[in-house]
């Protein structure tokens, strides 16, 4: 093994740079169960354990081990760098211990807790996929003690909460699906990062690593509701229905970004042609809707099924298409329809080019305003996936390049999915919510989806639909209710399911809360215009305003708009009140009482009741 900076059966003192306080001297000590202890000692004796290193890695001469740090005087942080580089056939794994910390960021999920030690993973790969709703996936954790970890794209990593060794979080490498096993070695690196508290050392990491937006999406997207047909119509849409919807929303009085036509308006999924037995005369159909005042949208994707053609022939023929290690371009996706998709390789430049004419040649057609792209994700790739580019970083070539190509059709349209692609202007919508109240991929996830994403630079959250998609059972008018309650401070609203499918009572309440988030638009433009400038959270966690507040730092059902709305939804059902924390500073609530932080309110929140405050000092 090449010991760089340890010698075997040695304990290694390495020193950061001089500092008149604060200084650290970090320790990595060979135990005898195997692997290192790596260790931080202060300037006054402290010691905290922060990991160990290399457990149960079989070395022998063909590994290196490099531990280094240095202090970095422009930023006050202390790095710690850890790589392992070895053949393809080791595992690397290193943990490190949650301890009493809270924890943040880490991959998009189906059950998104908040902090993340209270989630469990066994040995996830930490790659942009279908499974667990990872669609955002970055390799950034942060904790409340202003230590992060950011780990390098190069590494195939899998990450595991809790199961490899109780209360730690480990970081694996191994040359395994999904990663090309073409790989020519395995290679574990990373960065340890700590600062004086966890704002500080986040900011560090946007500058650092996840980078900011470069701009902000369409302003009446933020301002006004999107009305998509998806939870409410699913596939079962033709030229009658459409037209109804438009007229139904028309006739409600409510205001609208676009009107949205989801699944199933093609010929055949691929084909990019409208299916004339369905939609015969859509381009008049999209003037007729213009002209009631809205916007039109249209949903699009990455796939041509098999029994698409010419369209999927001619993909297949000229190369365009996404095959695996044995050849092969047959996947999977949720519309196969007894058929066999493909899936377009984007990081073959020809290919994206002929995807985005054909895209922009509907557009013209039909006088198409914008474009909903589904998936994304690298796991609806045929797998194991060739793709073009650096095997080191398969396979998240395939994520980039999409959501990159499909930027460039401006503004006003979402994506699902994103790795590293934290820069682009365009808003990045949560994966598909259900319509149940809890952790289970309900409306309790949409705050810490919504926290979970900004936090590893996603500041553009598109919210899932108002009530979730129904898949389970459409949303009573409790749920509804207190669904748009909890997003009238997100970025934007998205309709399917509507108000007038309930009471007299729901519509006025929710026409209530949509003029509301009309009304705070222009907060929402300034606090992304922020994050453009500063890359700071668009909706922060509200440990933002006093990261040493350790009841905030722990604290899940709230968030910030900017940094002086503090926004409480009620995520219980049956509920009509609620515990509210409000940190450091005078706040005052909608009916004008004010209240010194830090306290905690008995809050009384009956159905019409948003608890919301905005800092006053």
């Amino acid at each position: 093994m090449k010991l760089f900076l340890l010698l075997a059966g040695v304990t290694a003192v390495l020193c950061a740079a001089p500092r008149a306080q604060n200084t650290r001297n970090l320790l990595v000590e060979e135990h005898a169960d195997g692997g290192f202890h790596l260790t931080i000692v202060d300037d006054n004796g402290v010691s905290d354990v922060l990991g160990i290193l290399g457990r149960n890695v079989v070395v022998d001469d063909s590994v290196t081990f490099d531990v280094t740090s240095t202090f970095d005087e422009a930023s006050g942080g202390y790095r710690i760098t850890v790589t392992w580089d070895g053949p393809s056939d080791l595992v690397f794994e290193d943990c490190f211990d949650f301890g009493n910390k809270q924890w943040y960021a880490g991959p998009e999920q189906k059950e998104q807790y908040w902090p993340l030690q209270h989630a469990h993973l066994n040995k996830y790969s930490i790659i942009s996929k279908e499974d667990d709703n990872a669609a955002v996936s970055e390799r950034y954790w942060l904790n409340s003690a202003g230590h992060y970890f950011y780990v390098h794209p190069e590494a195939p990593l899998f990450v595991d909460y809790h199961n490899n060794l109780d209360n730690h979080i480990c970081f694996i490498a191994e040359v395994t699906a999904p990663y090309s096993t073409r790989r020519t070695h395995n290679v574990l690196k990373y960065d340890i990062w700590l600062f004086a508290n966890a704002k500080v050392a986040h900011q560090h990491a946007v500058d650092t690593y996840l980078g900011k937006p470069s701009g902000i999406p369409d302003y009446r997207m933020i301002q006004y509701p999107v009305w998509s047909t998806w939870a409410r119509y699913s596939r079962e849409i033709d030229q009658d229905s459409l037209w109804a919807f438009a007229n139904e929303i028309k006739d409600s009085g409510f205001p609208n970004a676009q009107f949205e036509i989801d699944d199933l308006w093609e010929i055949c999924y691929g084909s990019l042609t409208v299916d004339e037995r369905k939609l015969p005369d859509f381009k008049t159909l999209i003037q007729d809707i213009k002209g009631l005042g809205f916007r039109v949208a249209i949903w699009v994707h990455p796939f041509i099924n098999k029994d698409c053609d010419p369209w999927y022939s001619e993909a297949l023929e000229n190369g365009y298409l996404v095959l695996n290690e044995e050849g092969s371009p047959d996947s999977t996706w949720w519309n196969n329809n007894g058929s066999l998709p493909g899936y377009i390789d984007f990081t073959n430049p020809e290919a994206a080019a002929w995807y985005s004419s054909r895209l922009q040649n509907l557009i013209d057609t039909y006088d198409i305003d914008t474009l909903k792209f589904d998936a994304g994700e690298s796991s609806w790739s045929p797998q194991i996936p060739v793709q073009n580019g650096d095997i080191d970083l398969h396979p998240g070539h395939i994520v980039q390049t999409y959501v990159r190509e499909v930027s460039k059709f401006g503004p006003a349209i979402e994506v699902r999915s994103g790795m590293r692609t934290q820069d682009l202007p365009v808003f990045v919508r949560m994966v598909d919510k259900d319509t149940l109240w809890d952790f289970n991929n309900g409306l309790a996830t949409l705050v810490t989806t919504l926290l979970s994403m900004n936090l590893n630079g996603y500041t553009l959250v598109l919210p899932d639909m108002i009530g979730g998609n129904g898949y389970n059972e459409k949303p009573s008018k409790e749920l509804f209710i207190r669904w748009l309650q909890a997003n009238v401070f997100m970025p934007s609203l998205q309709y399917s399911f509507v108000p007038w499918d309930h009471d007299d009572e729901a519509v006025e309440i929710c026409r209530k809360y949509t003029q509301l988030h009309a009304d705070y638009a222009d907060e929402i433009v300034a606090a992304m215009e922020a994050s453009v400038r500063d890359g700071t959270p668009v909706n922060a966690p509200i440990w933002w305003l006093d990261p040493t507040d350790e009841t905030a730092l722990a604290t899940w059902d709230e968030f910030l708009l900017g940094e002086k709305i503090l926004v409480a939804p009620v995520l219980e059902q049956g509920a009509v009140s609620r515990a509210v924390y409000l940190p450091r500073g005078t706040w005052r609530d909608a009916e004008g009482a004010e209240y010194e932080g830090p306290t905690t309110l008995d809050y009384p929140a009956p159905i019409e009741v948003l608890p919301y405050f905005i800092l006053q000092n």
